[in-house]
């Protein structure tokens, strides 16, 4: 489903001369290559699930993200312009990001619903949260309000 999403929007990119959109969903059909050729190692001919396709599209903004903070401070306006359009595009096809507030409800459930009462269930918390949240959620912040809620 999402990579036909993507096929698509790669095809009207380049009907519309849309050179930000055609380049920015080359990469991320190149990089879900890179990572099916990865899984068929594994024996996963079938190709990735849209879970993992969600999580390296969340790391490629993550990616750009460190690279924009990078670029202002070197004072490429232009670099950063350019990463912002990609993210931009990479975000059109990542489900809606959970807001600060919904990720502390999310997580405050869990913890009750498994029972986790110190740091070391953060593992198996922060394995159900991926497991029920792949890329609705920022788990780089997700790690601290699991921390905050357990002690």
């Amino acid at each position: 489903m999402l990579r036909q999403r993507l096929s698509e929007a790669l095809k009207e990119g380049m009907k519309s001369r849309d050179e930000r959109t055609t380049a920015t969903v080359r990469l991320i059909l190149a990089a879900l290559k890179d990572k099916d050729i990865a899984a068929r190692v594994a024996g996963k001919t079938d190709g990735v699930p849209d879970a993992d396709v969600h999580s390296v599209m969340q790391g490629m903004v993550k990616q750009r993200r460190e690279s924009i903070e990078m670029f202002k401070k070197g004072g490429r306006q232009d670099l950063v312009e350019k990463e912002e359009g990609e993210i931009a595009v990479i975000e059109r096809f990542l489900p809606q990001q959970m807001t600060e507030d919904e990720m502390q409800a999310a997580i405050k459930a869990l913890v009750a619903e498994l029972g986790i009462a110190s740091i070391k269930d953060m593992g198996k918390a922060m394995a159900a949260l991926k497991e029920r949240y792949a890329g609705r959620m920022d788990f780089s912040k997700a790690g601290a309000i699991v921390k905050q809620s357990i002690g």
